[in-house]
C-alpha cells in the first residue's frame, strides 16, 4: 500500500459526510474520497426485500412518501455512505407527461403507448411537477428532515437519450433497433421528442432541488450504445440543454453525469457541462482522468468485485482510490450494485474507503 497517499487510520481531522461529498464533487480538498453506491437501495437488502412483500408494487414503493424514505434510508442506516439517493426511477416523471408505464420485477419498465409517430408525440403534455409529482418533493423533504445533514442528498433523472429509448422500444431493449431507426429515418421527429424531454428534465431536476437534493446525477445509461457521431448528433445537445438550464439557476449545485459503457466517449462526455463525469470499470479512472482533464471523477469498482472476498474487495478498492488520486473524486461502482450481493461484502467496501486518510501528497507509486 502506497502510504504517502493514504493513511488506513482515523488519526487526520475529518469532514462531515455531507460536506465531504459536496467538497469533491466540486474539486475542493477532501480528508478522503466521499463515497456512496449506485442502486444503494433495494434487492441486495434483507430489509428491501422484507418491505417489498408487503408492498409489491414498485410504483406504490417509489411513490409513497413514507415507503419511499425509509427504503432511501435503509443503506444509511446499515453502512453510513456520505450520500443517499432518493429512491425512485428515471421513468417516474413519464406520468406527469401524459405516457402510462408499469415496472414489474420481471420484465421492468413497460409502456402501453409506445412513441412511434408524430401523432403519438403531439400527446405528451408539459410538467408541472408541482401539481403531478408533489411526492417526489415530499421524499426529498422528509429526507432533509430524517438526515438532518449526516450526508449529502442526491437527486437523480434520467437524460433524454435514454427516456427516448423507454418511449420508443416500448421496453428494455438489446439492439435499440427502433429508436435507432427513427434517428436514421425520421430524425426530425426524434429530435422533437428529445427537446420536449430535455425542456420536462429540466424542470424536474429544478424541482428536485428546490425541495432538497444538494446534488443531482443525470443518468443516460443508453448512450453508450451510440458511435460517437450519433452521440454529437442525438445526445450530448440535449445534455447540455439540461446541464445549461439548471446551472443558469442553481450554479452551485454539482452535477454528475453517468453513462454507461462510456469509454470511447469519454471525450464528448467531457463536453456536457456536468460537474462529476461517472467512470464504469471499463477503463482504468487514471486513464479517464487523463482524457477528463481537471473534471471531478467517480466510480469506477467493478461491481462483480463486491461477489469476492473481503480481502479482494478491500484491495481492487484501493487500487481505485490510489489510481484516482486524493482530490475530485467520489468513491462509487462502476454501474449498480448486484441483487445477489452479500450485505457483508457491502459493509466491507464501506468501511475500507472510510478508513482511508489522504496525506495531501502526490502519489509516485502503485498499491
Amino acid at each position: 500500500m502506497k502510504t504517502d497517499l493514504f493513511l488506513t487510520t482515523d488519526s487526520t481531522p475529518s469532514h462531515s459526510s455531507a460536506g465531504r461529498l459536496l467538497r469533491a464533487a466540486k474539486n475542493q480538498p477532501v480528508d478522503r474520497p466521499p463515497v456512496w453506491m449506485m442502486r444503494q437501495a433495494g434487492r441486495y437488502l434483507k430489509s428491501y426485500r422484507d418491505l417489498r412483500q408487503q408492498y409489491p408494487s414498485f410504483r406504490m414503493r417509489s411513490e409513497i412518501p413514507e415507503l419511499a424514505i425509509a427504503i432511501s434510508l435503509q443503506p444509511f442506516q446499515a453502512f453510513h455512505p456520505d450520500g443517499v439517493i432518493l429512491f425512485s426511477d428515471i421513468l417516474t416523471p413519464l406520468s406527469a407527461l401524459g405516457i402510462e408505464f408499469e415496472i414489474t420485477e420481471s420484465k421492468g419498465p413497460v409502456l402501453a403507448h409506445p412513441i412511434r409517430c408524430q401523432a403519438d408525440l403531439n400527446k405528451m403534455r408539459p410538467l408541472h411537477p408541482e401539481e403531478n409529482l408533489l411526492f417526489i418533493g415530499q421524499i426529498l423533504q422528509g429526507l432533509c428532515h430524517e438526515l438532518q445533514g449526516q450526508a449529502a442528498i442526491l437527486g437523480f433523472v434520467g437524460a433524454p437519450w435514454t427516456l427516448a429509448t423507454y418511449l420508443v422500444e416500448g421496453q428494455n431493449s438489446i439492439h435499440y433497433s427502433l429508436i435507432k431507426r427513427m434517428a436514421f429515418c425520421e430524425p426530425e421527429l426524434l429530435h422533437q421528442l428529445l427537446a420536449k424531454l430535455a425542456e420536462a428534465i429540466s424542470i424536474y431536476a429544478l424541482y428536485q432541488i428546490r425541495n432538497g437534493a444538494e446534488v443531482v446525477q443525470i443518468f443516460d445509461s443508453w448512450a453508450g450504445h451510440l458511435n460517437p457521431i450519433d452521440y454529437a448528433t442525438f445526445v450530448l445537445p440535449y445534455q447540455q440543454q439540461i446541464i445549461r438550464q439548471v446551472k443558469f439557476i442553481y450554479p452551485e449545485v454539482p452535477l454528475i453525469l453517468c453513462v454507461h459503457d462510456s469509454t470511447a466517449l469519454l471525450p464528448l462526455i467531457a463536453q456536457s457541462g456536468a460537474d462529476v463525469i461517472h467512470v464504469d470499470w471499463t477503463v482504468r479512472i487514471s486513464q479517464a482522468r487523463q482524457i477528463l482533464g481537471q473534471l471531478p471523477v467517480q466510480g469506477n469498482l467493478d461491481p462483480c468485485i463486491l461477489l469476492g472476498s473481503s480481502g479482494l474487495i478491500q484491495k481492487r478498492t484501493l487500487e481505485v482510490i490510489q489510481e484516482a488520486g486524493i482530490q475530485g473524486h467520489i468513491m462509487n461502482l462502476g454501474q449498480g450494485i448486484l441483487p445477489n450481493t452479500p450485505e457483508e461484502n457491502v459493509r466491507c467496501f464501506f468501511e475500507t474507503v472510510r478508513g482511508v486518510r489522504y496525506t495531501g501528497k502526490a502519489a509516485t507509486e502503485t498499491i
